[in-house]
């Protein structure tokens, strides 16, 4: 019984750990997806205005 609880809380703590990793990895990649996108916002927005300048 004790080398099942063990073999439990072994894989409890590898997936707990894994879902803490995907987590913090989708949340880094919706953050630089937004900072993409302003930056390209912010780069057509300059064009645009350069373009209506001219």
């Amino acid at each position: 019984m004790v080398a099942f609880f063990n073999s439990f809380v072994t894989y409890l703590i590898i997936f707990v750990v894994s879902i803490i990793c995907v987590t913090i990895a989708v949340k880094l990649g919706v953050a630089w997806r937004k900072s993409s996108d302003a930056k390209k916002a912010t780069a057509s927005v300059s064009e645009t205005s350069e373009t209506s300048e001219k």
